[in-house]
């Protein structure tokens, strides 16, 4: 198969859920407040077939930063293991709707691979139509997967800071207005509440439908023009720590963006450095 759209349907999975080189991947992941575990979740239940993508093991083990993106190399290995290869084409979802799963296709994205998507709606939407469950696990085979990384898609604490002065793209944060502000203490310890100089908050939330799933395209355009925001220059996204940021890139490739990238330590890694700049109140 071809590169597929960013956000697909249930019925265009359920469709397609047999056809050779189709994965799917439960990339559920949730904050410690959700009271949830992911894992327990897919085994109790999962798409049929679907294989279980652990945003925290699938990431840089050598840092203290939250589920940052991994090497090339142990990507690769964690692929082969989850049966995903070069060839296949990996629709994810998560248990919430919207929420990790367009995380876990920003990864597959910064490794080169374009045939991935988001299931619209996830796993509530798949059950409330009454689409087939399975709680087996599926055995598939190795597969080859080799990465090609898009260095483009990721910035890091360097490039951020040198984009304070250059202003060459903007910074989208994508927590909620009273953490944007600083109004409220960060989760994290050691992290300061605030926002960085120049970003604009456009809050996950707004990406979203009661139902959880994504609004249209039409939608989201207005949404980010609301916000100031130019889709046809550069946008950094950002968040807590890199996983609802990645709901505002997919917002913005659905919207038609010219050139997106999402800051990967966000701001569990900004708000804990002593030398970057930190601003409270709301967008400037």
């Amino acid at each position: 198969m071809s590169a597929i759209p960013p956000l697909v349907s249930t019925e265009w999975l359920a469709e397609r859920l047999d056809a050779p080189n189709m994965r799917v991947a439960d990339a559920s992941w949730y904050l410690p407040a959700a009271g949830r575990a992911p894992y327990a979740e897919y085994k109790a239940r999962h798409i049929p077939g679907a294989v279980f993508f652990d945003i925290d093991a699938i990431s840089e083990q050598n840092t203290d930063l939250p589920h940052m993106l991994p090497d090339p190399a142990h990507f690769a290995s964690c692929m082969k293991k989850l049966g995903i290869g070069d060839g296949d084409t990996v629709v994810f979802y998560d248990g919430a709707g919207i929420y990790s799963a367009p995380r876990a296709l920003w990864m597959m994205r910064a490794m080169g691979h374009p045939k991935a998507a988001v299931l619209d709606g996830g796993f509530p939407k798949w059950i409330r139509e009454g689409l087939p469950t399975d709680a087996s696990a599926p055995e598939l085979p190795r597969r080859h997967f080799i990465p090609h990384p898009d260095e483009g898609l990721v910035r890091n604490f360097a490039a951020m800071r040198t984009n304070l002065s250059a202003r060459g793209e903007q910074v989208l944060d994508a927590r909620s207005p009273a953490r944007f502000r600083g109004e409220e203490q960060e989760p994290r310890p050691g992290v300061r509440p605030g926002h960085m100089p120049g970003s604009i908050n456009v809050y996950y939330a707004e990406m979203i439908t009661p139902e959880g799933t994504m609004k249209s395209t039409a939608e989201l355009a207005r949404i980010f023009a609301s916000h100031g925001v130019d889709l046809a220059k550069p946008v950094v996204t950002s968040c807590g720590s890199g996983v609802t940021a990645a709901i505002l890139s997919l917002g913005l490739e659905i919207a038609g963006a010219a050139k997106t990238a999402l800051y990967d330590g966000s701001w569990a890694e900004w708000g804990a450095r002593p030398e970057a700049v930190i601003e409270t109140g709301p967008s400037r």
